[in-house]
This record gives structure tokens, C-alpha cells and sequence, in this order.
């Protein structure tokens, strides 16, 4: 289905922010079913120091406040959608989400903007990065203002066919640094985006990625990658990428999350739709992303 290599590469770590073992407790006081007994960390890991325990409820205040805000925007979403405008450039991080035009069914506008305020609250809890919460930006690839923002996210690419300018603005993009996640696709989703990322990058070579690779150390340490969708315990995540240059050892351009929806995981995590464990790996996955992005 895909030409593989190897993923692994050399590279710096990013220094772990302190409170990173908070993050899940903290999302798992707001869910409705009790389940904080069942949450697992991984105490093997070399995780920077835990806030001390009297910063757990302000923690939950805080979550509790801005998911709180997270569902009521949730009525814009998917359905009847109304976007917000894009929040000016300041030179915070600001999430930004690729929008494409729509042919067959939509996809790039799932799981907006409720995962965006759950992700970014998440991200100012447990780094020092102070993103923008309240708001979040949606451009096309051929918009010349995405390439102020480092990272961009691209959901349901199994419905992504992107235009010429589009195909050369992703290219420019990613060639001047830029960190491309695609996320929410299964199955045979996959052949549209391989062959639409390939437009775009035509020598590219898609990497088979391990636990060993950096991107899954740059802030939680992901010892496994052994994820299932809940619905099919038989559909296995894969995990994959594309490096500059098709050097393992140089930077991670491209993050290709398959057979997988993070994005929906963050969305409901305070719901109980998904397994805690699911929502937790999420997280954790989408705060590596983005560390090893600003930081590649």
C-alpha cells in the first residue's frame, strides 16, 4: 500500500516541562463516569517532575472552565458549520487547520473547534508555550498567511484533492520549514492521500515510524505504539512520515496518523465516548507532535 524505510533518526530532545504527569488527572476529573482509578502512567519514564499535589485542583478548575467553553462551541461544528475568524498573528502558538474544497464528502472541518480549545488548554497547562485558546485559525495551502504559523493540521485526507496552488503552497511550506499533521482516515482512505502527498512531495518516501523515533520522545515518552480503533480492535494504527530530504536522520516534514482519529479522541475526551486510555494516548501523541515540530 505504501513504500516504507526506516524511521529512525537522530536528533535533540526537548527539554520536558514540569506538571506533564498531571495532564491526564486533569481531564479525567471532568469526565462524568469516574474512571480516574483506571488511569495507568507509565512511572518508567524520565518525565520531568509532577507539580506538587495542592496545583491538582487548580488544574481542574481551569480544565473544567475552558472545556466548558470548548462545548458550547462545539454547536458550530461539522453541521451547519460557522467558523470564527482567524486570530491575528502575535507570535503565539495558534493551532491552524487546513481547509480544502469539498468534492465528494467534508472532512477537514471535523472535530472543530472543540478539539482545538481541548488541545490548546491541555498545552498551556503542561508546557510553557502560552498558545492562544480561546481561537484558532483555518487557511487553505496556497493562503500566504499559513506560513506564519510552524505546524498545520489536516483531518480526513482521504477526501483531500488539493488544487495546483494549493499543491505548490503545501510544497513551499513544508520546504521552509513548516510540520505538517494529517490525521482521521482509515482503510482505503489511504490511496487518495497517497496519491494527493505525492503531488505535493513527488520524491517523497514514506517512512515506517517506531517508538525509537524522536518525534515520540520530544516531550511524553510513547514506549509503544500499539493503538487500535475502538470500534474495530482489528484496525491497528499506523504511524508514519515523511523526512526532508528522505533522510531519516533529518527532520520529520510530514506526521501521517492512519487508521486513527486523534483529533475525535481530544474532541470528547471529557464526554466518556472513547476508552480514558484512547483520549490519554491522544494527548500525548498530539503534544509530542507538536513539540518536536517547533523544535525541528
Amino acid at each position: 500500500m505504501f513504500e516504507t524505510g526506516s524511521g529512525n533518526e537522530g536528533g535533540k530532545q526537548c527539554k520536558r516541562h514540569a506538571g506533564s504527569r498531571w495532564m491526564v488527572s486533569g481531564l479525567l476529573a471532568l469526565r462524568r463516569t469516574g474512571l480516574a482509578d483506571s488511569l495507568r502512567i507509565d512511572h518508567s519514564s524520565d518525565m520531568a517532575h509532577r507539580l506538587p499535589p495542592a496545583a491538582a485542583p487548580l488544574m481542574v478548575l481551569a480544565f473544567s472552565a475552558a472545556l466548558s467553553l470548548g462545548l458550547a462551541a462545539q454547536r458550530f461544528g461539522q453541521r451547519g458549520m460557522r467558523f470564527e475568524p482567524n486570530v491575528p498573528y502575535d507570535g503565539r502558538f495558534t493551532f491552524a487547520r487546513i481547509r480544502y474544497t469539498v468534492y465528494r464528502r467534508s472532512g477537514w472541518e471535523y472535530d472543530y473547534p472543540t478539539m482545538e480549545r481541548n488541545l490548546m488548554t491541555m498545552l498551556a497547562e503542561i508546557t510553557s508555550l502560552q498558545p492562544h485558546i480561546s481561537g484558532s485559525n483555518i487557511h487553505t495551502l496556497d493562503d500566504p498567511e499559513l506560513l506564519k504559523y510552524p505546524i498545520a493540521y489536516l483531518s480526513e485526507p482521504g477526501y483531500w484533492i488539493p488544487s495546483e496552488s494549493e499543491v505548490e503552497g503545501l510544497r513551499t511550506y513544508l520546504a521552509k520549514g513548516g510540520f505538517l499533521i494529517v490525521d482521521d482516515f482509515m482503510r482505503g482512505e489511504w490511496y487518495n492521500f497517497e496519491e494527493q502527498i505525492r503531488r505535493v512531495l513527488p520524491e517523497g518516501r514514506i517512512d515506517r515510524l517506531d517508538a525509537s523515533h524522536p518525534v515520540f520522545d520530544s516531550f511524553f515518552r510513547v514506549a509503544s505504539l500499539d493503538m487500535s480503533y475502538p470500534h474495530d480492535p482489528g484496525l491497528k494504527a499506523g504511524f508514519l512520515g515523511i523526512h526532508q530530504d528522505n533522510d531519516p536522520r533529518q527532520r520529520l516534514v510530514v506526521m501521517i496518523n492512519y487508521n486513527n482519529d486523534i483529533g475525535d479522541y481530544m474532541e470528547h475526551s471529557d464526554q466518556g465516548w472513547w476508552p480514558v486510555n484512547i483520549s490519554n494516548d491522544a494527548y500525548k501523541l498530539a503534544t509530542n507532535y507538536i513539540i518536536y515540530g517547533l523544535t525541528h
